[in-house]
């Protein structure tokens, strides 16, 4: 039974490689906002998440099947049609699966309790790393609101998830105080934390996939600028210019479990806010009708 789940779980990495590399390369695009970016990272964590899709005519999984893949239907139904893409292409049969050598049953069987258990110990890890962080951070005094003051932190973040709370550092400057509290209250609006999370722990299912690490890495940074940009629209010429200032006294840090005003490359986020230009809405149109555009086909399976 194992050794059936972490077959399907590597055939999901593959296909959360194929159709994240595209992503990648669509966040090279300047002109595409960071605030659809983010969106476009929906599309290889849910290639992690489910074996199974939808099958479209003109998906790029169609292309890539008529040399390298086979398609296995789940569902033949008279409204929809599930099927899932074998990239391994190392089972003769499915129901149940059935590998085509001793040799191949053998390594899948070793490589799941493998995979099984660093894991576990990732998340188990990660966990206490999350505890021993908010330990820390107990002693955090209010200031007002969800807002506290920590003498251990250096720079400020959102910590926490379903009750996220503002850590300032405790030698703050006054007149930053607005900016900062605008950016850490777009990601606490925004969910940040939570997806966040969600992408750590799929992450650490799919440990074994480097470019899983590299597309959370991504995701982090792309959270940020998008956060930027979400406190950009409620700024004038002249606050844009102050906010990057004060984001250029920050200390660069990034974290794991927090959204910091210091996450990602500061002088990109810079760069970014300097470029900043709001949407028209034919633009938004546009960048909507893109990302379904895109969703279609790098989520739909070979028909």
């Amino acid at each position: 039974m194992l050794g059936e789940i972490f077959y399907w779980i590597f055939n999901m990495s593959i296909a959360a490689s194929i159709c994240g590399l595209p992503v990648c390369l669509f966040r090279m695009i300047k002109k595409i906002p960071r605030r659809v970016t983010v969106w476009l990272w929906l599309i290889p964590f849910i290639r992690m998440l489910l074996p199974v899709g939808i099958a479209g005519k003109y998906g790029l999984m169609t292309f890539i099947s008529q040399f390298t893949t086979k398609t296995v239907t789940v569902y033949d139904g008279e409204f929809y049609y599930l099927t899932a893409m074998n990239h391994m292409m190392a089972a003769d049969s499915y129901e149940p699966l059935t590998y085509k050598t001793d040799l191949l049953a053998d390594l899948f069987g070793v490589a799941c309790w493998i995979w099984l258990v660093a894991g576990l110990a990732l998340m188990i890890a990660f966990f206490i790393i999350y505890a021993a962080t908010l330990g820390e951070l107990s002693d955090a005094h209010l200031l007002e609101g969800n807002v506290y003051i920590s003498e251990k932190v250096t720079s400020p973040a959102l910590y926490g998830v379903l009750k996220p709370r503002i850590i300032l550092p405790a030698k703050y400057r006054e007149n930053e105080l607005k900016y900062i509290l605008m950016h850490e209250k777009a990601h606490a609006r925004r969910g940040d934390n939570l997806v966040r999370l969600l992408a750590l722990v799929t992450v650490c299912v799919h440990w074994f996939n480097p470019l899983a690490w590299l597309f959370l890495k991504l995701l982090f940074a792309d959270l940020e600028l998008a956060c930027d940009e979400a406190v950009l629209r409620k700024c004038n010429p002249e606050q844009r210019k102050e906010y990057a200032h004060t984001l250029l006294s920050a200390v660069e840090r990034t974290s794991v479990f927090a959204s910091s005003f210091g996450g990602a490359k500061i002088r990109m986020r810079v760069e970014n806010i300097l470029s900043y230009k709001k949407l028209s809405a034919l633009s938004a149109t546009g960048m909507v009708a893109l990302l379904i555009a895109i969703a279609y086909i790098l989520l739909t399976n070979a028909a």
